[in-house]
């Protein structure tokens, strides 16, 4: 029997690779052998996937989202660039603990990308899951050369705080992006504002008070006219990453599935033809698991072959799972009454049990090669 494990990470735990290489190992304690792939879908790990797909790692020294230096990388093979929010400016660069939901920055994300384009990228690949800011992209923006001016010309810092106060976008200091194709690899489907939009949505995950959720979408409104684009504050996308996909928007690039993205450049599809079973996984399975993202399309290219899943949590019932056609569903979160998201260690032991009784299930079960 040929497994393949594809997962994606443990959003604040496990990355995918600790999480491919867990569920190998507890695999082969039930008696079965396994190929991990370890999966992203645009945000955090995509540049280890575009690494895992032969990428050069290029490091970068950004500022991070409170404005602190931190040594981040891109992915680079010659031609193609990811970049991500993640590991540049995204929540991982906060300390533990402290949340800056008025005051996060997307600066270094910019730092990256014009980094990547000096470097001579033609094609910039921007992953942005993973972010700590709520600024509407204005810092990436700057990072760009991009100046936000206030009344009397003064300049702005950005920061969700200050979206209010730009009055005007000086670009005549932007930086040359005349032949660089920019492409947005997310699922996220937000517009940039209302009650779906990039404050109301995801700014409480970002530590922003109801109060702070109506001033960030006062302030992306006010950005959004400054910028004469209502029209694309109202596009797929341009909610994702606190507003960052608005500016991606607004300086040319186009939105592909981050999911179908990062599967194509794995080349997942080969990966499985070689398999009959796929082994995938997420921290938690819940609705937005459904849409279109990473598990359901890895579902959809597994060519029908059985797929199990393993998640840090599940909430979905039990016939909403049934809706993603999978052969069974596990959680750790099931096997303990401790707070599994913040222990790495637990989520790790528990995982490779489940992927132990699972591979001792599929190893005594009758069962004919896929194909």
């Amino acid at each position: 029997m040929r497994v393949l494990v594809a997962p994606d990470k443990f959003k604040g735990t496990l990355t995918a690779l600790e999480v491919a290489d867990t569920i190998c190992g507890g695999l082969e304690d039930g008696g079965l052998t396994a190929t991990a792939l370890p999966l992203a879908d645009g945000g955090d790990g995509s540049v280890d996937a575009a690494l895992a797909a032969g990428f050069d790692r290029v490091p970068v020294r950004v500022r991070g989202a409170a404005g602190e230096l931190v040594d981040a990388a891109y992915a680079y093979n010659g031609h193609t660039a990811v970049v991500e929010v993640a590991n540049t400016c995204g929540l991982a660069t906060l300390p533990p603990g402290r949340l800056h939901p008025m005051t996060a920055s997307s600066y270094g994300f910019g730092q990256a990308v014009g980094a990547a384009v000096s470097g001579g990228a033609r094609r910039v690949v921007l992953a942005l899951g993973g972010s700590a800011s709520t600024d509407g992209g204005t810092g990436m923006l700057a990072a760009l050369g991009v100046r936000l001016c206030g009344s009397g010309d003064r300049a702005i810092e950005a920061g969700g705080a200050e979206l209010g106060r730009i009055a005007r976008l000086d670009t005549e200091r932007m930086i040359d992006l005349d032949g660089v194709e920019l492409v947005v690899a997310t699922d996220v489907d937000n517009p940039l504002l209302g009650p779906r939009g990039a404050a109301a949505e995801f700014g409480p995950q970002k530590g922003a008070a109801p109060d702070d959720v109506r001033r960030l979408d006062q302030g992306l409104s006010s950005l959004a006219r400054v910028m004469s684009a209502a029209t694309m504050a109202s596009e797929p996308g341009a909610g994702a990453a606190g507003g960052l996909g608005f500016a991606c928007l607004w300086l040319g690039a186009t939105r592909i599935s981050g999911a179908d993205f990062f599967l194509d450049l794995l080349d997942f599809d080969r990966h499985v033809e070689a398999h009959d079973i796929v082994i995938t996984g997420e921290g938690r399975l819940d609705r937005q698991s459904l849409d279109g993202k990473l598990i359901s399309a890895v579902v959809r290219r597994a060519g029908g072959r059985p797929v199990h899943l393993l998640v840090g949590d599940c909430a979905l019932r039990t016939e909403d799972a049934a809706v993603l056609g999978v052969a069974g569903v596990d959680a750790i979160t099931g096997h303990t009454v401790r707070d599994t998201r913040e222990d790495a260690d637990l989520s790790r032991t528990l995982l490779r049990e489940l992927a132990g009784v699972l591979g001792g299930r599929l190893a005594i079960e009758p069962h004919q090669p896929f194909g």
